[in-house]
């Protein structure tokens, strides 16, 4: 089979496409004959040697890849045959997602809702899946003033959405004039452009002195910073991410003058009772009903390269997805 393949740290040029051999289902596990395969920001910093949180760089070579949807094409030892020609979306613990094959535990399977595509599964299943897990933590009404923080994004573009559902007034903030435009079409009522320097000034005349509630923060460092400031008392500050590259700078000071909360809403914050299948399966649910749609760009999987180099210039908006055999 084809695969991806990185055999040194380093750019996203070292991602190559060459030929492996089959992987094989063991005890417990599928083998899936993958349609779609999704692309994180995790593995372009893995991919360049770096740990991330948890996360530290694989052992070399290693063909990258958490995510995986298409059709189980065999069952290792221990699994019902009714699995097979099953279409499903898998989460792998080990990477090996950029293939047109791969091998998942059965507990890691899911299968893929009738009428709901398989990019659309991928995007479900961890974008879907965190964002389910947010909005759970930030219990977002009516009377919110909500800020979302990178709102044309993959889970940008779903906090908006769910926001605007549930009546809040939405403020969306977005790099660039096309992704303000976005920002707009998704249903915001206000959208700036962070790349201003008085965007929390306009953030402020738009709003008509309404002060945000809510701040669902994925960006973290100085906009953090300033979106942390607008929040008004007994505001909320959930943290999801740093893409800036450092979190978000809170102090106590911030939480007991201004009477504020801040959470950091990944992780055991999210988690229902149900756990995390619960989780995903409310994702799944929802997109395949309709009411979360996942904004998705596809690349073909001999174009992982050009996936991770769009992924890390914020090219692209929504799930970045890898095709196989398109």
């Amino acid at each position: 089979m084809r695969a991806i393949r990185l055999h040194s740290f380093g750019p996203a040029e070292n991602l190559r496409f060459e030929e492996v051999p089959d992987p094989r289902p063991g005890e417990g596990q599928v083998r899936i004959d993958v349609e779609v395969a999704g692309v994180h920001l995790i593995e372009a910093r893995l991919r360049r040697g770096e740990a991330v949180g948890p996360h530290r760089p694989p052992a070399l070579p290693t063909t990258p890849g958490g995510e995986v949807a298409g059709v189980v094409g065999a069952v290792g030892p221990g699994v019902a045959a009714q699995w097979l020609g099953r279409r499903v979306v898998a989460q792998l613990g080990d990477g090996g997602g950029y293939a047109e094959r791969a091998v998942a535990d059965l507990a890691a399977v899911h299968p893929i809702p009738d009428g709901l595509g398989a990019a659309e599964a991928v995007a479900a299943i961890t974008t879907g899946t965190t964002a389910q897990g947010v909005l759970g933590v930030a219990r977002i009404d009516a009377r919110d003033v909500v800020l979302v923080m990178s709102a044309a994004g993959g889970l940008g573009s779903l906090f908006v959405r769910a926001a605007r559902a549930a009546g809040a007034l939405v403020v969306g903030v977005a790099g660039g004039p096309a992704k303000v435009s976005k920002v707009r079409a998704l249903g915001a009522d206000i959208a700036v452009d962070y790349r201003d320097a008085d965007w929390p000034e306009r953030v402020r005349a738009a709003s008509a002195g309404r002060e945000p509630t809510v701040v669902l923060d994925g960006v973290g460092g100085a906009l953090g910073r300033q979106a942390l400031e607008l929040l008004g008392p007994g505001g909320r500050f959930l943290l999801y991410g740093w893409a800036a590259g450092e979190p978000t700078e809170i102090t106590t000071r911030d939480l007991v003058e201004r009477q504020l909360t801040a959470t950091w809403a990944i992780g055991p914050n999210m988690v229902p009772a149900g756990g995390w299948p619960e989780l995903t399966a409310r994702a799944l649910n929802a997109a395949a009903d309709g009411t979360m749609v996942p904004a998705i760009t596809a690349f073909p999987l001999a174009e992982a390269a050009a996936a991770h180099a769009a992924l890390e210039s914020r090219a692209t908006d929504g799930k970045v997805v890898l095709t196989v055999g398109a």
